[in-house]
């Protein structure tokens, strides 16, 4: 089976910025960035201002990942501003669905990324991953990426 990033649906979007906000927010508390109180409105306020226009919003693409362009898998968002004086793009959320992970998919996904991404100009990828995800720093590792900033942090 093959991965395809098919443009998200206003559909998909809903039910993706429904499942992603509350993610999200799970993530930042597990990180110590968000106190659990107030995660769940500083995430749909991220979301809010990162997307304003929705799926419409310039410069900023979501796609659906799907087997075979039928079944889904998970989902796919890049901000690509045209006129970025490195050409850089910024993945801001990468992931499939429990049942499609640990196959090959996630490297297949973003191979698929490379070529859409040189294809609009891109030179370069960037992306954030929270150090507690170890399974997604990996993949990341094998398919190319590098560390280039870290931030550390101790409880007191």
């Amino acid at each position: 089976m093959i991965i395809t990033l098919q443009p998200m649906t206003e559909q998909e979007f809903q039910s993706y910025l429904v499942y992603t906000t509350k993610h999200y927010a799970e993530e930042k508390i597990k990180a110590g960035t968000w106190l659990p109180e107030d995660a769940p409105e500083l995430a749909e306020q991220t979301f809010h201002d990162l997307l304003p226009d929705g799926l419409q919003t310039a410069h900023h693409h979501l796609w659906s990942l799907t087997l075979d362009g039928k079944e889904m898998a998970g989902w796919l968002w890049l901000h690509a501003e045209p006129v970025h004086p490195q050409r850089d793009a910024f993945i801001y959320d990468f992931g499939l669905y429990s049942p499609y992970r640990g196959k090959g998919y996630a490297k297949q996904a973003l191979a698929r990324l490379d070529e859409k991404a040189r294809d609009m100009g891109v030179r370069k990828l960037s992306l954030h991953v929270f150090a507690h995800n170890e399974a997604a720093r990996r993949l990341y590792e094998t398919t190319g990426f590098l560390e280039t900033d870290i931030i550390m942090s101790k409880k007191l």
